[in-house]
């Protein structure tokens, strides 16, 4: 039975059609994307205070790549500080208070795992 549901979960495209029973997986994504995006706000703000930029965006990887429709909003530019999330490009104007690159800093690598524990150590 399990097999089953993970099988329906990987054949569904639309994801407010997949629920843990409380949230859809659309509506937690969406939730994901809005609390970061006021977590990067928040950040740039106090770090404006010291004449500094803690949070960037762009719509190009490093290579000049992209993810058609996305963009790439992040904190911190140093490699083993970064966390970065692709958002909907339909986000855009409300990171407004980020510094636009005209590509993102070289990529370190990091995974999910990093990006949470990056989290957890602001």
């Amino acid at each position: 039975m399990i097999e089953e549901i993970n099988y329906n979960i990987k054949q569904e495209k639309n994801t407010d059609k997949i629920s843990d029973g409380y949230h859809t997986f659309g509506e937690l994504y969406e939730h994901r994307i809005t609390l970061f995006i006021a977590l990067a706000k928040i950040l740039e703000i106090n770090a404006n205070k010291y004449s500094e930029r803690a949070t960037w965006r762009s719509k190009l990887h490093s290579d000049g790549s992209n993810y058609d429709g996305w963009f790439i909003l992040g904190l911190n530019k140093t490699p083993g500080e970064q966390i970065t999330y692709h958002l909907p490009v339909s986000q855009w104007n409300e990171t407004n208070f980020a510094e636009t690159l005209d590509k993102a800093p070289e990529f370190d690598g990091h995974t999910a795992g990093d990006v949470l524990n990056r989290l957890k150590e602001l």
